[in-house]
């Protein structure tokens, strides 16, 4: 199926042609302009038979979407990595709310405290669930070699500073890919409400009606744990969310 997203040109069989305006993945909902009207029409996937513009039928959730991009992120980061790219990492938390994970990627010397920040190099699920790009000029349904051919064209000199050698995070990494891959994903931080933190690395469903993760235990990653010797707690939800200068909700 085509993606789906902001711009795309539709057809109605009462309305003719339009363009969406906003979609919501994790309803089915769609908003769309049709001619030279002024108001916007909401009309649901599921029931109101739109088409695209060759006629193709519009089917939702005959495949559950994603609710956030950390999957596809993680199969990109790991084609780089195999590219030489290993000095690229994905750090991934979840929002105060819990209801969405943000997601960063960053480059050069692997500190998980001190990121660098780069335009259009992080993003919320929050975000991806009415738009689902990652904001480097990427197209929704981006394969992870598309995905890294477009942020090398985006930003060639933030890329490049990935280039070098990591090969304890690139070992971990590809094995948590292998264990999560594509329905599961990785975050760095919990509530601290719920505990101190948790011996194997969290580990999360990237999409509604995926089962429990029921796979091996996994490590977190290599030197993670030395950032906090002396201190059982490695990090909590409300420190990383009010440490760090990230977007506001």
């Amino acid at each position: 199926m085509k993606p789906v997203a902001p711009g795309t040109v539709i057809f109605h069989r009462f309305r003719g042609y339009g363009v969406i305006t906003s979609v919501n993945l994790l309803t089915g909902w769609i908003s769309a302009r049709f001619g030279s009207e002024v108001r916007t029409l909401d009309l649901n996937l599921s029931s109101d038979e739109v088409q695209h513009a060759d006629g193709e039928a519009i089917l939702f959730r005959r495949s559950p979407p994603d609710r956030m991009p950390q999957a596809r992120l993680m199969a990109m980061v790991r084609e780089l990595h195999r590219a030489g790219y290993q000095r690229l990492y994905l750090y991934s938390w979840p929002k105060p709310s819990g209801l969405h994970w943000r997601w960063h990627l960053f480059t050069g010397q692997r500190s998980w405290m001190q990121r660098a920040w780069r335009e259009g190099w992080y993003g919320s699920g929050a975000d991806y669930n009415f738009n689902p790009v990652m904001g480097w000029g990427d197209a929704p349904g981006e394969s992870a070699l598309e995905l890294s051919s477009t942020l090398a064209r985006f930003d060639p000199l933030g890329l490049a500073q990935a280039l070098g050698r990591d090969e304890d995070h690139t070992e971990w990494f590809d094995a948590v890919c292998v264990a999560l891959l594509p329905n599961y994903t990785f975050s760095l931080g919990w509530d601290s409400r719920n505990g101190p933190a948790p011996a194997a690395l969290p580990v999360i469903p990237v999409r509604r009606g995926v089962p429990d993760y029921a796979g091996p235990d996994l490590p977190w990653p290599p030197g993670w744990a030395m950032l906090w010797s002396g201190s059982t707690a490695l990090t909590t939800q409300r420190s990383l969310c009010s440490a760090e200068s990230v977007p506001k909700d």
